[in-house]
């Protein structure tokens, strides 16, 4: 389980394809390595993720042919700057929201624009995702927590301040760009509680 608060900037060390899984490995800036032991869970561009090996400031970790399908990890290359946090420890502040790692799917960065000091994104999502997308509701996206400020049929958009900027991938998003999105649990379980009586009335 995480919070949608990143921790470091990661950047792409080394990439190995086989068949349809990669392994993946990362060098960390701010991250303690010798807190991270294998076996851990680390959200990278929020998706959770195994840590199956240590060496120096690195990490090394393994997706799925799942993950590989429903995130943007596939389109990393040696180079890329990914956002990190590591699982959240009982007592820990919740600073975001629950956030469980399990991207949703992908959206695209479809416009970014200056508000004051902070910059208006506005992302398209396939209409599976849009369904849990609701205005001032919360939102992961690339592994950090965000508050929904608008909906428009199949698009949304959210706010960025400086300091968030600065410290995630989102300074560097542009038009086009690829993201994952993991919505908030809480509209999954009412859906399925809801979805469930009606199968319950019906029977």
């Amino acid at each position: 389980m995480f919070t949608g608060i990143v921790e470091d900037r990661g950047t792409v060390t080394g990439i190995k394809r086989r068949s349809k899984e990669s392994t993946l490995t990362f060098r960390v800036n701010r991250i303690d390595i010798g807190e991270v032991v294998k076996g851990e869970s680390i959200a990278v561009n929020g998706a959770c993720l195994t840590v199956t090996s240590l060496e120096g400031e690195t990490f090394t970790v393994d997706a799925s042919r799942e993950t590989l399908s429903r995130t943007s990890l596939g389109k990393l290359r040696a180079g890329s700057t990914v956002n990190l946090e590591r699982s959240l420890r009982a007592g820990d502040r919740m600073g975001g929201h629950m956030v469980s790692g399990h991207v949703d799917g992908v959206g695209r960065v479809k416009s970014k624009k200056k508000r004051g000091a902070s910059v208006e994104f506005r992302f398209t999502a396939p209409a599976e995702i849009m369904k849990y997308i609701v205005e001032k509701g919360s939102v992961a996206i690339d592994g950090v927590s965000l508050t929904v400020n608008t909906v428009e049929g199949g698009e949304f958009t959210v706010n960025i301040i400086p300091y968030t900027l600065a410290e995630t991938t989102f300074g560097a998003l542009r038009a086009g760009k690829p993201v994952n999105i993991e919505c908030d649990i809480i509209g999954k379980y009412v859906e399925k509680f809801i979805t469930g009586q009606r199968d319950e009335d019906a029977a």
